[in-house]
């Protein structure tokens, strides 16, 4: 028994040596993060052997004081392991603290920004990659005039963020439009940057965010990744009323007043009159591109997801400031006070999704910008929207992750509801739209979508259009 438990011993200090060895040297050179993961486990496998048999060992070895030299010698080897079990021990533990084991990315949206722009609020720390992009076939199909069918690869976005501490993260997005770059004019393609912004978190209720930041207005402003929204095209509503996407330097606050309740508040450049014409605001933005501040806009939106509606949002924003920028217009320097409201519902129940969004702005001295710009400028407009589109592969397929939605919008707007006194309406902007459409997700980044909107003015023609294309986040 004696010499059993000796060959034991030395036996299982020979081979508990050889593989702490081979284990160490494992860990010093892994080549992936899977084999890290892998030497890992099999190192708190070998501990936990280890230590169990190193229990039962030193009962068999000692002798009291008359212990041979070779138990002492195997006493000895054993305490040698614990020692160094002990420091692999430690080891791992660094290695499962210091180690970032990749998981599956839970695509969500948060702070007001879509699910792939979120993905910095989700990491523990450092840097986080993101982005989307989109591609279509537009082809003209009724009173097409002198336009052209067209693809066009619209949009390759890159999200960089970076989380520095728990309480103080950057985050931005890099846009590359129509597959090129052009002398700053957008038909021709250019580089930008969308939004760019720092968030210093506070307190649920109260945080701060400081750079350019993306205006809290309607549905795809601040949310316009292109499998969240029905067709190729985002909604001309969202795109003449309400400038999407529109983007100001600026600095202000967002939270939650309860967990039902969400606002967001900034402080901005203001828009630029300069910009203004008889197709709205659109071209006042100024993106932080040298923007002028002699005067300031201010926006704020609330949000509200009552928990005894599951599903259920709804909300508003408002957009209030002068556009001057204390320039002048045929020897007068206006105020051009500029308002825009917006208020909507969604609600997503299963399959449906269903959305409707209202907007009215209001444009002072817009009399005055006519008659500088030669071309009526509405001190009115509006518009409106509603949509729905129903995933029908679960009512085919049980259990599937594909999505397939036929979807119906309708649209309505005028950028010169109201014109000023003295200057003539142009009714072929007051459009209406009937839009129909498929939207099919192989997988939840990727769309493939196909629609066709039927355009109709209260004064002349607009064509009609098809349009196909994808798109994908990730």
């Amino acid at each position: 028994m004696k010499i059993s438990n000796k060959q034991l011993i030395k036996g299982g200090a020979l081979t508990t040596l050889v593989a702490l060895s081979a284990s160490v040297s494992a860990l010093e050179k892994p080549q992936t993060m899977e084999d890290m993961w892998k030497i890992i486990q099999a190192q708190q496998k070998q501990i936990d052997e280890m230590k169990a048999g190193m229990v039962a060992a030193p009962g068999k070895t000692a002798a009291g004081n008359g212990q041979s030299q070779e138990n002492k010698v195997a006493g000895s080897n054993v305490q040698k392991l614990e020692r160094k079990t002990d420091i692999l021990s430690q080891e791992v533990e660094k290695l499962r603290t210091n180690l970032a084991i990749p998981e599956e990315t839970k695509y969500k949206s948060m702070y007001g920004l879509g699910p792939a722009a979120s993905k910095v609020y989700q990491v523990g720390k450092g840097l986080s990659l993101g982005g989307y992009g989109e591609a279509n076939y537009q082809t003209y199909v009724s009173d097409k005039g002198n336009n052209n069918d067209n693809t066009d690869f619209e949009r390759l976005v890159l999200y960089v963020g970076y989380k520095f501490t728990d309480n103080i993260l950057f985050n931005s997005e890099i846009e590359f439009e129509h597959g090129t770059t052009g002398a700053g004019d957008e038909d021709e393609g250019e580089v930008s940057v969308e939004f760019a912004a720092l968030d210093f978190f506070i307190d649920p209720m109260v945080n701060a965010r400081a750079g350019m930041v993306l205006m809290p207005m309607g549905f795809i402003n601040q949310i316009h990744e292109p499998p969240f929204y029905f067709g190729n095209n985002r909604p001309e509503v969202e795109r003449r009323i309400i400038p999407t996407t529109w983007r100001e330097i600026g600095v202000g606050l967002f939270g939650a007043i309860t967990p039902e309740l969400t606002y967001t508040a900034y402080v901005v450049n203001g828009l630029d009159a300069q910009g203004f014409n008889s197709n709205g605001i659109r071209d006042g933005r100024q993106g932080g591109a040298t923007a002028l501040a002699e005067n300031f806009g201010y926006v704020a939106r609330m949000d509200y997801t009552p928990d005894a509606l599951p599903g259920v949002s709804v909300g508003g924003s408002a957009y209030v400031g002068n556009s001057g920028q204390d320039q002048e217009y045929d020897g007068q320097s206006p105020n051009v006070f500029t308002q825009l409201y917006e208020a909507h519902v969604q609600w997503k129940y299963r399959g449906l999704e269903f959305r409707t969004l209202g907007s009215w702005g209001h444009i002072n001295d817009a009399g005055t910008l006519s008659a500088a710009k030669g071309q009526t400028i509405g001190s009115q407009n509006y518009g409106w929207y509603t949509e729905v589109g129903y995933d029908v592969l679960p009512l085919l397929f049980k259990d599937t992750s594909q999505y397939l939605a036929p979807f119906f919008r309708y649209e309505k707007y005028d950028t010169i509801a109201e014109a000023p006194s003295g200057f003539k309406d142009n009714q072929n902007l007051d459009r209406q739209i009937f839009q129909v459409g498929l939207q099919y997700k192989p997988i939840p980044n990727v769309v493939i979508k196909a629609d066709y909107r039927n355009f109709s003015a209260e004064e002349g023609s607009v064509p009609d259009d098809f349009n196909l294309g994808l798109g994908f986040i990730y």
